[in-house]
């Protein structure tokens, strides 16, 4: 069931609401959250599908706000709010209202979204793109117990990890971290397999992916030892080598699918390690609506603290290397004053 409103108001959509879960008999109960997605007219649809798959997962009302930019100077001082409010079907297992922002409600878009959200729920905002570099301060991001962003998305995804850092609150969290829960699970589980310490790792795939970028940071935090970072064609990670006491641990994805895990003095395995859909991401991300602690750890280790590739293989892959921080420079007496066992520092 879809209804169409033009020129309209929040209380008029709330009514569409009531009235159309009437109309099919479905009770709002069902409902754990509301997810605002907050995105443009070209990654509106994109964002919509995976929410909806989602969805079905966790069963939500899900508002998408478009704010639209009028190109006309009348036009950009005209306030106008237009929704379309799906139910059914036609919303899959929750509720779907589009919101459409035109002239100065376009800046207060938190007034139109506040009285749509469900009583006694949680709200999850999402950022396709344009994400805010503060989204704890943004007006939307006020709301939510959960804020998630996608640094991906971004011109400069590694710049924008800094600011990440720098702005980051509990409850914020970003869809690159999402991507990387399958490697740092086998990672973990790899290395409470044996007793060694590791003494170094190197962090391998596409220049720029903040999913690498965040493992390396991850790996750093955790086993507090040097992590190099290199560069390859990609698809995303590629590979993650860990050097230990016990011979060498690799984990290396080179088609996006499939991965091998090796381990010395044990048979090499191959592990299903896909590339996931934005829809997985978000469901995982759903899952869990309290403070992410480790996300938070890693984000603010700095990406400037990795060391950088050597020059033959920067050169090779034509990258500009990045600075080399204290992680690489610290004596190893050093890294290793704090250190715990490796197994259990990563299992945290």
């Amino acid at each position: 069931m879809k209804t169409d409103l033009t020129d309209t108001t929040a209380s008029k959509v709330n009514k569409a609401l009531v009235q159309g879960r009437r109309a099919i008999g479905t009770p709002a109960v069902g409902m754990v959250l509301t997810l605002v997605i907050v995105t443009d007219e070209e990654n509106a649809y994109d964002a919509l599908k995976s929410a909806s798959d989602a969805a079905h997962e966790h069963p939500s009302r899900t508002l998408v706000v478009v704010k639209r930019v009028s190109r006309s100077p009348r036009d950009r001082t005209r306030s106008r709010l237009d929704a379309e409010v799906r139910l059914g079907a036609d919303a899959g297992t929750g509720e779907t209202v589009i919101l459409r922002l035109y002239g100065d409600v376009v800046d207060h878009a938190q007034s139109v979204v506040l009285p749509l959200l469900l009583p006694d729920a949680p709200v999850v905002v999402w950022w396709p793109v344009n994400a805010p570099l503060d989204p704890a301060r943004d007006p939307l991001g006020a709301l939510a117990q959960r804020r998630v962003t996608d640094t991906y998305a971004s011109e400069e995804p590694v710049r924008e990890l800094a600011a990440r850092a720098a702005a980051y609150a509990p409850g914020d969290t970003d869809l690159s971290w999402t991507r990387i829960t399958p490697w740092r699970s086998m990672l973990a589980a790899a290395l409470d397999q044996v007793d060694c310490e590791v003494q170094g790792v190197e962090v391998e795939g596409e220049e720029s992916n903040p999913s690498c970028e965040l493992l390396a940071m991850w790996l750093a935090d955790r086993l507090d030892v040097p992590v190099k970072r290199t560069h390859s064609a990609g698809p995303g990670l590629t590979a993650v080598r860990l050097e230990t006491d016990c011979g060498p641990i690799a984990l290396d994805r080179a088609d996006g699918t499939l991965a091998h895990l090796s381990i010395e003095g044990q048979p090499n395995r191959a592990v299903a390690l896909k590339r996931r859909d934005t829809a997985e991401l978000i469901a995982e991300e759903l899952r869990r609506l309290d403070p992410d602690d480790t996300y938070a750890s890693a984000l603010r280790y700095g990406v400037e603290r990795l060391s950088a590739p050597a020059e033959g293989e920067a050169a090779a892959s034509g990258a500009v290397p990045a600075p080399v921080g204290t992680a690489a420079k610290a004596p190893a007496k050093d890294a290793a004053r704090k250190k715990a066992p490796a197994r259990k520092r990563a299992a945290k």
